[in-house]
């Protein structure tokens, strides 16, 4: 006999007491039956017992019962689904339908179930809708709808059969909208973009309530247009033409008559399991990535060379030099993806990318990076306000402006150029403008490579050399267990339709890792270390850069 692992039974038990309230009522959503619901609750629960008694150790439980769920309601789904169309199908072309279909707008009217009846009329199929509304809306013939619809004059009378009893039964029973309907839920977007659309795309796509429900209702779960429309409560027809839109964009993917949501949304629980792995990394990785750039600084200062330039002092420009260096490591790093997102080919000359997370109630550490006009780059900070200090976009014409003062080509326009002082991009001395933003030069770090191979540097630059070779291999092997770890959580998080897809998943790992929220946690644990300050004296521009 098996010998019981405590572990499992622990499971078990949880399982027993936090989720079969929460299953009951998933299934209750699902099928509008309580009977049913019960019996779909007693299966998803025998799947996951056995599979646990049977020795199943999952490594992130609650998406593992989830997905249990997920599948065992589609097995319901379908086999419900079949049973009704076999049941549809053995009725005889030839049963006389005349008399009953006409007195049935008649009855409906006489009991006061318009509503209703217009209520169930929104949510059939097209295909039936059309020769309801044709009939007895429209006074047509089943001979003329017949040949206005190019099919036998049976196969509406078939139709027209079907459609009736579908309404009678909705009508009867107590239909109840998704919660949708009431409670939309919210996706916050990370749109990578190479190349934004013709129209918008994604930024246009993503934004309204709607679509953002479909997405998160189809996510893993491949839904039909009907059960969609009655989730959000909106009526078929436009929910058939919006499924068809999003599925030509790319963002919902069409087989078998149901739509399910193309691209990764990562769930509340994942991106807690995300953010502890990043937070208990990136405090073993910081002290020597801080130490090797401190290094590095005075090594550039020897040479008498300038990583950011002349306009800031080092503890404003440390904002950029860390994003730059760790971005610069992670690239390095020798289990980092080739593959980069953003650049999928999409409709409208767009080439863009989109990582959906459910929205979660912990403090936001993301940290975004503005690629704008004549080589001027923002980070900006989500973290303690700083956000707010600067604007999320500058012109072209300021971004001129902004650059020509750093390298002294052409006069600046005065009403900009007190925008940019507005902004803290600029200030005044005199009657000269003087930029406080870091500037990267291309031939600074030329000239430091140069210098490096030189052979007469003094002993304490081939201290920081050495020493910066070991911080180095340091930082290297904690941001590999980083991509090992995000990749595992990532993919267990995934829906069965997209595990396997591992362009997909090095694109989620790069992101995750290179970009937002890891950035956010460098950012949260190099002000914890002390290396990087924020108070009243910080300068407003931190995080802005002249690229030439």
């Amino acid at each position: 006999m098996k010998a019981r692992n405590p572990t499992q039974e622990k499971l078990a038990e949880e399982f027993v007491e936090q989720y079969m309230k929460k299953l009951f009522y998933f299934c209750l959503k699902k099928t509008g039956d309580s009977h049913e619901a019960e019996d779909l609750t007693q299966d998803i629960a025998l799947q996951v017992l056995t599979a646990l008694q049977g020795g199943t150790e999952p490594r992130n439980f609650s998406a593992w019962v989830w997905q249990i769920a997920r599948n065992r309601y589609s097995v319901w789904a379908d086999c419900k689904h079949r049973r009704v169309e076999h049941e549809l199908d053995c009725v005889s072309e030839e049963c006389e339908i005349e008399d009953e279909s006409a007195r049935l707008p008649e009855n409906m009217i006489q009991n006061e179930n318009l509503s209703a009846l217009r209520r169930e009329l929104a949510f059939i199929r097209s295909d039936y809708r059309d020769i309801v509304v044709a009939h007895y809306i429209d006074g047509k013939s089943l001979r003329e709808i017949a040949e206005g619809l190019s099919l036998p004059e049976s196969a509406v009378k078939q139709r027209l059969y079907r459609a009736r009893k579908i309404i009678q039964e909705g009508m009867e029973m107590a239909r109840e909208f998704g919660v949708r309907s009431y409670k939309p839920d919210t996706i916050i977007y990370n749109n990578i973009c190479d190349r934004i659309g013709d129209r918008g795309q994604p930024h246009t796509l993503n934004e309204p309530k709607l679509n953002q429900n479909i997405f998160a209702v189809a996510y893993g779960t491949p839904q039909s247009a009907e059960e969609l429309a009655v989730e959000m409560g909106v009526a078929l027809p436009y929910m058939e033409d919006l499924l068809e839109h999003l599925t030509r964009e790319t963002l919902l993917k069409k087989q078998s008559g149901k739509y399910e949501t193309a691209f990764p949304i990562i769930s509340r629980e994942a991106q807690r399991r995300i953010g502890d792995t990043h937070a208990a990394l990136m405090a073993r990785m910081l002290p020597p990535l801080e130490e090797g750039i401190d290094r590095l600084m005075e090594q550039y200062r020897e040479a008498g060379l300038s990583f950011y330039g002349e306009y800031l002092n080092y503890e404003d420009a440390k904002w950029v030099i860390l994003m730059k260096i760790y971005e610069g490591y992670y690239d390095m790093c020798p289990n980092t993806p080739a593959y980069r997102p953003g650049m999928t080919k999409r409709p409208d000359n767009g080439a863009w990318d989109i990582i959906g997370f459910e929205a979660v109630d912990i403090p936001s550490k993301s940290v975004g990076c503005h690629h704008q006009h004549n080589g001027f780059v923002c980070y900006r900070y989500a973290y303690a306000g700083i956000w707010g200090r600067t604007p999320d976009f500058l012109t072209e014409a300021e971004t001129a402006v902004l650059r020509a003062t750093v390298t002294g080509k052409g006069i600046p326009d005065a009403s900009i150029a007190e925008n940019l002082i507005s902004y803290g991009y600029l200030r005044k001395e005199g009657d000269t403008y003087v930029p406080t933003v870091a500037v990267i030069r291309e031939a600074e770090h030329k000239k430091f490579i140069r210098y490096g191979k030189r052979r007469n540097h003094s002993a304490k630059f081939l201290e920081h050399a050495e020493a910066r070779g070991r911080l180095n291999q340091e930082v290297l092997s904690v941001m590999a267990e980083m991509n090992q770890e995000i990749r595992e959580i990532v993919r267990d998080d995934l829906p069965r339709s997209m595990r396997r897809d591992e362009k997909l998943l090095d694109g989620l790992v790069y992101s995750l890792c290179c970009h937002s929220p890891a950035l956010g946690y460098v950012v949260e644990q190099a002000i914890a270390d002390g290396w990087l300050t924020n108070n009243e004296q910080t300068s407003r521009s931190i995080g802005a850069y002249i690229y030439l």
